[in-house]
């Protein structure tokens, strides 16, 4: 190509970039709209679910509308299920995921994370008369899990060093019916699905005995979006120093919002 050429060449290329938009700021984006879009799951009790008017209700539906709210929007719920929900705002479906999306390295790649608003305690529970203090008292028992979670992962790694074995469900659903059953000498979930479990079952009285680990569970958001996450985490901590937060994840879950999350920055 002669100099002539490529003088010409990179005076468009560089036209191209000087006209080129400058990048999207969703928080002005969601303002100018006047309404947020916010990711759910709606097949996830009691943090997303419909009532018997299709009307969506839990804990992540209540807190998504504390939101909008308090910021003067319309809400708009994107209906997802839990491998959606990333995808959602990568594709600008959805500004913010509110939907028990815990933090995790791989996640945190692809996506920002607000504070944590709720936690999700995972634990070990059995049967109120059943004695389980430590690793020990579970050697030569099976523990209950469901498939792919994170207690399976969790819990597969040392099933031979601590001597129990794992009985795995392919849905929380199976192991909440193995649960109620008596088929399940104990299991290795959420405390809240925990609770669960004891309601449909109060004479086995499943409880907690062993805490696994808390998650923490936070809002997910773009990359590169400071102002967004600078707002959504000046709300969080509002709304967690109030008890907004935490009443409404005691009314769904059983127990308020963990100590450790509201302490937590």
């Amino acid at each position: 190509m002669n100099p002539t050429k490529k003088i010409a060449l990179f005076a468009t290329l560089l036209s191209a970039v000087i006209t080129l938009p400058a990048s999207a700021n969703a928080l002005q984006d969601i303002q100018q709209r006047g309404e947020l879009r916010v990711a759910t799951d709606m097949s996830l009790p009691p943090s997303g679910m419909l009532d018997a008017s299709m009307k969506p209700v839990g804990s992540d539906v209540e807190t998504a509308e504390l939101l909008a709210k308090d910021w003067g929007l319309k809400l708009k719920f994107i209906e997802t299920t839990g491998p959606t929900r990333i995808p959602n705002l990568q594709t600008n479906k959805a500004d913010i995921v509110i939907s028990t999306l815990s933090v995790t390295p791989e996640r945190a790649r692809v996506v920002d994370f607000t504070r944590a608003y709720a936690g999700l305690r995972s634990v070990i529970a059995a049967p109120a008369a059943t004695k389980v203090s430590d690793w020990g008292d579970l050697k030569g028992h099976a523990i209950t899990v469901t498939r792919g979670t994170t207690q399976d992962s969790m819990l597969s790694k040392d099933a031979m060093k601590n001597g129990y074995t794992i009985q795995r469900y392919d849905d929380d659903a199976t192991l909440v019916t193995a649960a109620v059953s008596g088929q399940a000498y104990a299991v290795a979930t959420s405390a809240t699905l925990v609770n669960q479990i004891k309601k449909q079952n109060p004479k086995l009285a499943f409880e907690p005995k062993m805490t696994l680990t808390v998650f923490d569970l936070a809002i997910g958001l773009r990359k590169n979006e400071p102002e967004l996450k600078e707002k959504l985490n000046q709300w969080i901590e509002t709304n967690l120093k109030n008890g907004k937060l935490s009443a409404i994840y005691q009314k769904y879950h059983g127990e308020p919002v963990p100590a450790e999350i509201i302490s937590r920055k």
